[in-house]
């Protein structure tokens, strides 16, 4: 799920630069991008640690 909504935020990222890029004024300010990014990269290193969780607990079920 966090890994969803961390490819979610860069897309909502991506269309803004691609739109700022057309009309000539992206609809975020640099904050709110900034806000946008740093909300992916939150996201994607909570998926990290899950898995990485996941992974580490059936290692040591395994054992």
């Amino acid at each position: 799920m966090a890994l969803i909504i961390a490819a979610l935020l860069v897309l909502v990222f991506a269309a803004n630069v691609v739109i700022g890029s057309v009309a000539g004024a992206p609809i975020l300010g640099n904050v709110e991008e900034m806000l946008l990014l740093f909300g992916a990269s939150i996201s994607f290193v909570t998926s990290v640690l899950k898995k990485e969780a996941e992974r580490d607990a059936a290692k040591e079920n395994q054992d």
